[in-house]
């Protein structure tokens, strides 16, 4: 289970609880499929998927969980084009224009009718909690999805005193001046893709793709006041991705030093592999969280 995304949130507290002891919380919300007359449900599902049915599963302290959505689908285009037929069909037998809460009662109405035959579609998203590092780590690029998940952990916890990651430096600025005097880091490597804004409000944006970012072109760009949102890098030859102005980590790849270390682990069924992709996993960005902080002037406390 390798994260493709990560959405870092510092826990402001200890972290106490046992595996066992969050297990047994997130059970008051283990996930359900949609009822007739629900459009979604969330909840807690094995990391494991089918040949588990723990919710949590541990390793070296670490502590994955799996948040599951089941959503049902009714297409925006088919609900107007019926309510609309609808609307026509009630104005013509009353002889009058329907008011817009009559209008939004039979829209109300037909999804009511449509949801019992809907499809029905669910999308995971995983998390594991650091309690050592203090870190709660979420697989997605999306903030919306991070911010569901942490929400749906807060039902069962009680609380949970996780905020975003806030660093002395800001990214932008960080960013921005690796590329202006084209030096980096001893153990960050510029690659090839960047996005660049003009700092004034709904400024231009330019995009880089497959582009040597030291040529005198990007520099232009940056001399006319344009700063960097979102930088391509590696890490020490083990981690590439993408890096945004809000500390989001994207198109994450761990390299080949790592998935090296992976193939060296035998393993003989599907529930082994995911221990030991895990575990190396996790242990890999315990490495490399603290450093990432530093890279921004550490982490802002205040």
């Amino acid at each position: 289970m390798w994260f493709k995304n990560l959405s870092i949130f510092r826990l402001t507290e200890d972290f106490t609880l046992s595996p066992e002891d969050l297990e047994q919380k997130l059970g008051a919300l283990s996930f359900r499929p949609c009822g007739n007359q629900e459009e979604s449900t969330f909840g807690w599902t094995s990391p494991l998927g089918k040949t588990s049915e723990h919710l949590v599963h541990a390793a070296n302290g670490f502590m994955m969980i799996c948040g599951k959505k089941e959503e049902k689908v009714i297409p925006a285009a088919v609900v107007n084009e019926m309510v609309q037929e609808k609307i026509l069909e009630a104005e013509d037998q009353q002889g009058r224009k329907l008011s817009k809460k009559e209008r939004t009662a039979i829209k109300d109405e037909l999804i009511f009718e449509l949801l019992p035959k809907a499809f029905t579609f669910s999308n995971k998203t995983y998390a594991y909690i650091d309690p050592k590092g203090g870190w709660l780590i979420v697989d997605t690029a999306s903030s919306k999805k991070a911010e569901d998940l942490l929400s749906l952990l807060r039902k069962c916890l009680g609380s949970l005193p996780a905020v975003p990651l806030n660093t002395i430096e800001k990214p932008i600025a960080t960013m921005t001046g690796w590329l202006i005097n084209n030096e980096a880091p001893a153990d960050i490597t510029i690659e090839d893709e960047c996005e660049l804004r003009a700092p004034e409000e709904e400024g231009g944006i330019i995009r880089c793709k497959r582009h040597d970012l030291s040529l005198p072109e990007i520099k232009n760009h940056l001399d006319t006041g344009k700063e960097v949102i979102k930088l391509a890098v590696s890490w020490a030859d083990r981690l590439s991705f993408i890096i945004d102005e809000n500390m989001a980590i994207k198109r994450l790849k761990f390299l080949d030093l790592i998935q090296d270390q992976v193939a060296d682990i035998e393993t003989y069924d599907e529930a082994e592999q995911f221990d030991v992709d895990f575990s190396i996993m996790s242990l890999e960005l315990s490495n490399f969280l603290p450093r990432l902080m530093e890279l921004f002037g550490g982490e802002n406390k205040a």
